[in-house]
């Protein structure tokens, strides 16, 4: 039921290409009418012109012939850039909900292999359809109409034809056969050889410092010759059977030769029906040889259709919510659970708090104990599986992701940056950002004079992932682009991991800017130095609250003095002794 969602939805895709469709079908019909031809062409010239040595019908003829053959190639040309002006339009309906899913579905639990898959599924249906795959299958519907006109000839020459045409048909059968599952591995180990092969191009640092490249490299290469062994049955039986279609089809021709001749010296055909007859059986198989010959193009596109619809069926099209106002007053989290996508693992359990404007929320907690998750249902990017999380009341399902994002700042614990200019990144890529609004979120972040020292200020470019910046850097442009537009709830995991002393200053100021306007913040921090600006503080364990009140009132019951060191025998120096470091405070969990 669900993947035959996904398939209305690509149905309804293709549905304003009926018209060209039908189009093509009507030039087909004509073209296979005009491939008719040669032959009677031949059998007119030994039946008509050489016993009659007449030149002036030779003449005309050949003039008929012409003009039919060039009716015959403006017709196939112009089939040809109908169905190209098919898989464009294809293309152009498709291309928008196809990268949606290509961005979505990591939040959705999308098996690790290649996230591009689906770009690559929309060309190759779109490169079948401009292709010749769909000009054969048009054709084959007029293989009967050619086995009809063989009849007519003799009834002989028919059935030689027909007999090769249901050759053909069993060899087309066996290509689909055969194909099949070779083509679904090639599909399997294509995905697991890209998806190394993207992991290497992101951990390349990694990879180069511990000396990994090799063992990941050796990792690709047997994921790379499994997909290259699956290839090569692939072509190697499409090849094979496409080899044998042609070599059939041209020992048919000639054999339809012989009968001809052998019908002549009995006197039951002329001489133009051997000629003619070769002609017409060759043409009337070339639709299913064409077909064998594209039968692989029709399976890869075939595959990739499915694939298409079933991701189109289990990430269906955002809607368009009502508008709502700007929220203003508060954020309620309501009993959330969450899982990360595609687990039933919960890792934040029955966490429900009430935060009011001009709050701001530390949220402590050993490794691995929810905070990363419960920041991730804050903005939206994980659903909670039970419980609510909303804003004036409004759940965050409610709006829309454009929407909700103009009143969100986030800044995950890695700041990624896009390739563009510095101010493209903090305006969010806006088509026509406002100048004075980036410059407001850059001094809010405390990145103004570190962004006019670099080489062009505020039009300097920087590669993916903020390449040619420190990580210091990217976080607090990351920073500014949370605060660009003044959300009303910004959302800070780990903000404080790659700053020196003047970024932590900078961002205690943004936080207090933050509530000073009437927004809320919610920080993540292992550091308590990044919770100097918020008033209140959670502190989780194992996904769940374990404190939560004002932050001085959470602090007294989860920290304790660090253990002093034991004593140990040194010798008495003689000047200067180093004094013993005195005991810090460390975070505890409350029982």
């Amino acid at each position: 039921m669900i993947a035959k969602q996904g398939r209305a939805e690509l149905a309804a895709a293709l549905a304003p290409c009926r018209t060209a469709f039908l189009g093509t079908a009507l030039m087909s019909g004509l073209v296979n009418l005009l491939y008719l031809t040669g032959s009677f062409f031949m059998l007119e010239v030994y039946d008509r012109v050489i016993p009659s040595r007449s030149i002036p019908t030779l003449v005309g003829l050949m003039v008929l012939a012409l003009v039919l053959y060039g009716f015959q190639g403006a017709l196939e040309t112009l089939r040809a850039r109908v169905l190209a002006r098919v898989g464009a339009s294809l293309d152009e309906a498709l291309s928008a909900r196809v990268f949606d899913l290509v961005v979505r579905a990591p939040l959705k639990g999308a098996p690790p292999g290649d996230g591009l898959l689906p770009l690559r599924d929309l060309d190759q249906v779109r490169a079948f359809l401009a292709g010749a795959g769909p000009g054969a299958l048009f054709d084959l519907p007029w293989i009967p109409i050619y086995l009809a006109v063989c009849v007519l000839f003799h009834p002989l020459i028919g059935l030689a034809a027909l007999g090769g045409a249901c050759v053909l048909a069993l060899i087309t059968f066996t290509t689909e056969r055969t194909t099949r599952e070779p083509a679904q591995a090639a599909t399997g180990h294509g995905l697991r050889r890209n998806g190394l092969a993207e992991a290497g191009r992101r951990n390349a640092e990694v990879l180069a410092a511990l000396g990994m490249q090799s063992r990941l490299s050796a990792r690709w290469a047997v994921a790379n010759r499994a997909y290259m062994d699956a290839q090569a049955r692939v072509a190697d039986v499409a090849g094979g059977l496409g080899a044998v279609s042609k070599v059939f089809r041209m020992a048919l021709q000639s054999g339809v030769l012989a009968l001809g001749a052998w019908l002549v010296i009995r006197g039951e055909a002329s001489s133009g029906v051997i000629i003619a007859a070769s002609i017409l059986v060759s043409r009337a198989l070339a639709p299913a040889e064409l077909a064998i010959a594209n039968w692989k193009g029709f399976v890869q596109a075939r595959q990739a259709w499915g694939r298409l619809a079933e991701l189109f069926a289990r990430i269906p099209a955002s809607g368009q919510p009502h508008a709502l106002p700007a929220p203003a007053r508060e954020l309620a989290v309501e009993g959330i659970s969450v899982a990360p996508p595609g687990t039933m693992r919960l890792v934040v359990q029955d966490l429900g708090f009430v935060l009011k404007a001009g709050q701001a929320l530390g949220v402590i907690g050993p490794s691995a104990s929810g905070k990363s998750s419960l920041v991730r249902a804050l903005v939206g990017v994980w659903p909670p599986g039970r419980g609510k999380v909303r804003l004036d009341g409004a759940a965050l399902d409610q709006w829309s992701s454009a929407d909700l994002g103009r009143h969100l700042g986030y800044l995950p614990q890695e700041a990624e940056l896009f390739a563009g200019t510095i101010a493209d990144n903090i305006g969010r890529f806006e088509p026509e950002p406002d100048p004075a609004a980036v410059i407001a979120a850059a001094e809010a972040a405390g990145a103004h004079e570190l962004i006019l020292r670099l080489p062009e200020g505020y039009d300097t470019r920087i590669g993916e992932g903020g390449a040619g910046l420190s990580a210091g850097q990217r976080q607090r442009i990351g920073l500014a682009r949370a605060l660009y537009g003044n959300p009303f709830l910004v959302v800070l995991d780990e903000p404080n991991a790659n700053l020196d002393n003047e970024g932590e200053a900078a961002l205690t100021e943004a936080i207090l800017g933050v509530r000073r306007r009437g927004g809320i913040c919610v920080v993540v921090a292992h550091r308590p130095s990044a919770l100097a600006a918020v008033d209140l503080v959670l502190m989780m364990a194992e996904g769940r609250a374990q404190a939560f009140g004002p932050k001085d009132e959470v602090f007294r019951r989860v920290l304790r003095p660090a253990p002093a060191p034991p004593p140990t025998i040194v010798p008495e120096p003689e000047s200067n002794p180093i004094p013993a470091p005195a005991p810090v405070p460390v975070l505890q969990e409350s029982a």
